[in-house]
């Protein structure tokens, strides 16, 4: 099946969808930390979005700018409910998951426009998505899976891991924080998959069966999986950069308490917490420990250390933050990093190598920190400071018209984006592209 849906949508599998048919593609005093950086958003440009009119449906009923690199354009590609992570087929489509309707949809793109289909159906919010060869892996929040894709069909494989926690698991009675979760597959065939904590500091999950906060290994060719990094609170990114190192990037707690000796200590004063603890971008080795909930990224914006919890952590007894070696990157707090991947020549310099990572904003920081799609440049087999490549969907008063989810090079050399506040992709494009 597949069709090219109108502005008034088309009913598919129960979900309505909605693809373009254009051709148009603690005050400060009292701590002595640094304060993550903001991004640089050098050399770029304020543009209209580009809208085709059979997309043109609210937020896009008016005019929206979007800060963009000198000389690139924005467009609103296809219009899809809620689309979460995104990564291109073998065969040149772009798949994109939809948890909250229990799908993976597929995207071709045509002369025609974008040409949309159902993958697959049924699935427990599906999130992750990640290819080896022509098998592909699908994360659900209480499994993962292997299917084969072909003639721009997934069949179904194997389930590569099971009995994953998520809201249903009988033990946690509905209540799950960070239930979806990410997959990605190393150079030698191991699948990695995150699963995120089931709340703010809930210190349980480190001794929970199987082991929550973590990002498991599953070994190539298969067999159990088994914890591959450890107090990663919720690691939505996660990615293979080009040398082979598998790299999350992690949503890290609220609400942290004053840990400087003085009138504030132990207390949640919001100046403080506008700003701590950073989130963290960290290069994944095994065995490696990043902290949560006893410890906390402090500084930045590369080389953080790790600092104890005051309040899961008061004297060190739980975990000797000092022992962590410090982490290798990072944003600002509350940032909510979700997609990261990596692009590897796909893009025009100096946008040719590096980490994407969709920036959701936050979402109790007063003002907001906003939404866009960040970069991180690709430096000597590490990742340099952020850097704003797509910006633009907040205001000064902090309302926003859109919040990225996650940003893919597609094999036309030009950038797509998922935005599941506006319910679109976008398609980001260089001079000439």
């Amino acid at each position: 099946m597949r069709v090219c849906l109108r502005r008034k949508g088309f009913a598919l599998i129960g979900v309505f969808l909605l693809a373009g048919c254009s051709t148009s593609a603690p005050p400060a005093s009292e701590t002595t930390t640094t304060e993550s950086q903001a991004p640089s958003a050098a050399g770029l440009d304020e543009v209209t979005v580009q809208v085709p009119g059979d997309l043109a449906a609210e937020p896009f009923d008016e005019p929206r700018k979007a800060l963009v690199p000198k000389g690139w354009t924005m467009s609103v590609w296809a219009r899809v409910p809620k689309p979460r992570l995104a990564t291109w087929a073998p065969d040149g489509a772009l798949l994109v998951s939809l948890p909250s309707a229990g799908q993976v949809i597929r995207i071709e793109p045509s002369g025609l426009g974008p040409q949309m289909q159902l993958l697959v159906n049924g699935m427990n919010q599906p999130h992750g998505l990640a290819f080896q060869g022509s098998t592909l892996f699908i994360a659900e929040s209480d499994q993962v899976d292997a299917f084969t894709y072909a003639d721009g069909k997934a069949t179904p494989e194997r389930t590569v891991a099971a009995d994953l926690p998520d809201a249903r698991s009988p033990d946690l009675r509905g209540a799950y924080s960070h239930a979806l979760k990410s997959v990605a597959v190393g150079p030698d065939g191991a699948v990695y998959f995150s699963i995120g904590s089931t709340g703010n500091i809930s210190a349980e999950d480190r001794t929970a069966n199987p082991q929550r906060a973590t990002v498991m290994r599953v070994p190539p060719g298969g067999g159990p999986y088994a914890p591959f990094a450890t107090g990663v609170r919720n690691g939505t990114g996660l990615a293979v950069a080009p040398d082979g190192a598998v790299w999350t990037a992690v949503n890290n707690r609220d609400n942290v308490e004053v840990p400087d000796q003085g009138p504030s200590y132990g207390q949640v004063v919001p100046d403080y917490v506008n700003d701590h603890p950073p989130e963290s971008l960290a290069k994944l080795t095994p065995g490696r420990e990043l902290g949560w909930p006893y410890c906390n990224p402090d500084g930045g914006p590369a080389n953080l250390s790790l600092i104890r919890d005051v309040q899961t952590n008061a004297d060190g007894s739980k975990l000797d933050c000092a022992t962590l070696p410090p982490i290798e990157q990072s944003m600002g707090a509350h940032s909510a990093p979700l997609g990261m991947a990596f692009v590897d020549g796909a893009l025009p310099a100096p946008y040719d190598k590096g980490a994407l990572v969709g920036v959701h904003g936050s979402w109790n920081r007063q003002p907001p920190r906003a939404p866009e799609v960040s970069f991180f440049p690709w430096q000597n087999g590490t990742l340099g400071n952020q850097q704003t490549l797509v910006g633009g969907f907040q205001a000064a008063d902090g309302t926003r018209w859109g919040r990225p989810v996650a940003a893919v090079a597609g094999p036309d050399g030009a950038l797509y984006v998922t935005d599941d506040a506006a319910d679109a992709i976008y398609r980001v494009a260089p001079p000439g592209r």
